[in-house]
């Protein structure tokens, strides 16, 4: 069975003015979003989603209209194809104008996170964070010591997009631990661990243009790979 996660990184630049690529639902959807940025970011990850998964299953773009990205009952997205749901397993995530989803086989349940590191990782994490992950934020090495936090902080995200429950769960019931080879522009592993129930969280991290990019699974995966056209 295929371990691996696939993954694609679109900007709000990609999207289409047009709105011929939502189904109908969708469409109706983003008509009722008053705000600009709620909008544009609720676009950019619709977009990020279909063509990620387009590119996954080889399908043709033009069966975009087709496809519904929808929120699940506990929150998760789901993808369905002419009204059958989709035999994969995504996630989405977006920040600063950049849509980040992750796409694996429907068996393998997958999250994933983006940051925008606009500041050296702020103090207020503190409050999300266990203690040793703390620890390690002050005494990161020094190639990755200023997105350390939100490394911890992302990694903490993909793990509860995993189950599914977002921040709705204590970021502090998962632990994280983090490796590294080289900070900028490689995948770095990293594992999370759930203290209530052992459970055990496979990730990859990368740090590029700004962004802290984190995914994950319960099983263990191969390096991500890029979807390309």
């Amino acid at each position: 069975m295929d371990a691996c996660i696939h993954y694609l990184t679109q900007d709000l630049a990609d999207v289409p003015g047009r709105e011929d690529w939502l189904s109908e639902k969708e469409q109706a959807l983003v008509s009722g979003l008053r705000f600009l940025k709620r909008r544009n970011d609720w676009r950019l990850g619709r977009w990020t989603a279909k063509r990620a998964c387009c590119m996954y299953q080889s399908i043709p773009e033009r069966s975009m209209p087709e496809m519904d990205v929808m929120a699940a009952e506990d929150g998760g997205p789901d993808i369905y194809i002419r009204g059958g749901r989709a035999s994969v397993s995504i996630s989405i995530s977006h920040s600063h104008d950049r849509g980040f989803c992750v796409v694996a086989h429907g068996s393998l349940a997958v999250g994933c996170d983006l940051e925008w590191t606009e500041y050296d990782s702020p103090e207020f994490f503190d409050d999300y964070f266990r203690q040793d992950e703390t620890r390690f934020c002050r005494e990161a090495p020094e190639a990755i010591r200023s997105i350390s936090g939100y490394l911890i902080w992302s990694a903490k995200e993909s793990c509860l997009k995993v189950l599914r429950e977002g921040l709705r769960r204590d970021t502090r019931s998962v632990r994280i631990d983090v490796g590294f080879d080289e900070a900028e522009n490689s995948w770095n592993p990293w594992t999370g661990h759930c203290v209530e129930t052992s459970r055990l969280f496979h990730g990859w991290w990368r740090f590029e243009d700004g962004f802290v990019y984190t995914l994950a699974s319960e099983r263990p995966n191969t390096m991500p790979r890029e979807l390309k056209c």
